[in-house]
């Protein structure tokens, strides 16, 4: 399997990134570790996660998912086969949030505890904290390079403009700058991602980490009506996407997936590989057998034909 650097680091992951957030929410701490352990076992290296995740379920307060992560390097011995990638700065508590130096180092200790290592591979800035100026929050991540915690940096939910100019910051201070961008990105929503972002990704070399690159289970092709939704955890983000436009999207990713034997969850991840500036899609899944689906995707080629069809009905 082809390996893709990130950035212009020297971290090589391979073409699809295993979304922890389900960690702790809607997979307890044993079915992650089968999940873990099948991932790896495929082949595949990266694992994404947050501090924050899943603070969202009621009783929960974030450090779910790496608390489980932790537990599972301490159980398998596998540290040194993963890139791991977390991130910090949503809130946590009210005094636990944004990206000052001074919280930049209390999170990233705590993290390193939940996650029972001593070194994070790719840290990310979870979303962008205009109160912070970029000048403080890059040297904060550049001394934890510098000490050996945190190997790679990246942005996650910057725009082009703050993107830009945290990377001029850093270029100014000659430190570490942001290698990856993690945007909202997938063939139900590009508007976010398509345009001066990417064009900047591509320009500057930024290895791009797509999240909800199934929207949130959508182009799975399981929800095609209000009635499939049910009571299911995901349910508001996949209903906005139940629209004429979104069943136009299901139509041509079946068509696309009948041709090649595929499903269309496969071909809605082997999209986003195409894509300009992509590494690897993050997507999750909550059982042994979706995850070994969704694992395919690193496979399929799909045609310019292929490729033109679905960027059409997704336009």
């Amino acid at each position: 399997m082809q390996k893709r650097k990130l950035g212009r680091s020297n971290l090589e992951i391979a073409p699809l990134i295993f979304g922890g957030n389900v960690f702790g929410w809607t997979v307890d701490e044993k079915g992650s570790f089968a999940l873990l352990d099948a991932f790896l076992d495929a082949g595949f290296n990266c694992i994404d996660t947050a501090d924050v995740y899943s603070r969202w379920v009621p009783g929960h307060k974030g450090g779910e998912s790496e608390a489980i992560i932790g537990n599972w390097f301490k159980a398998r011995g596998k540290r040194s086969k993963v890139i791991l990638a977390t991130k910090c700065g949503l809130e946590m508590a009210p005094d636990k949030k944004g990206l000052s130096k001074a919280y930049i180092v209390r999170a990233v200790e705590a993290s390193l505890k939940r996650l029972q290592t001593d070194y994070i591979d790719l840290y990310q800035s979870h979303r962008d904290d205009p109160e912070t100026p970029l000048e403080e929050t890059m040297a904060a991540h550049a001394e934890l390079v510098k000490a050996g915690k945190v190997r790679v940096v990246g942005a996650s939910n910057y725009s082009a403009d703050r993107l830009k100019a945290a990377l001029a910051a850093s270029a100014k201070l000659g430190i570490p700058r942001y290698e990856t961008l993690q945007p909202n990105y997938n063939l139900a929503d590009r508007t976010e991602f398509e345009g001066p972002l990417q064009d900047l990704c591509v320009a500057e070399g930024i290895s791009v980490i797509p999240y909800y690159s199934l929207a949130s289970g959508f182009l799975t092709g399981k929800y095609r009506s209000e009635a499939d939704l049910g009571q299911k955890a995901r349910a508001g983000g996949v209903k906005k996407h139940l629209t004429p436009r979104g069943l136009g999207i299901l139509k041509a990713l079946d068509t696309v997936a009948a041709k090649h034997g595929a499903t269309p969850a496969q071909v809605a991840l082997a999209w986003l590989l195409a894509q300009p500036a992509i590494a690897a899609p993050i997507a999750s899944a909550t059982t042994t057998a979706q995850l070994a689906e969704i694992l395919k995707c690193a496979e399929l080629k799909l045609s310019a034909d292929d490729l033109a069809a679905l960027s059409k009905a997704s336009a």
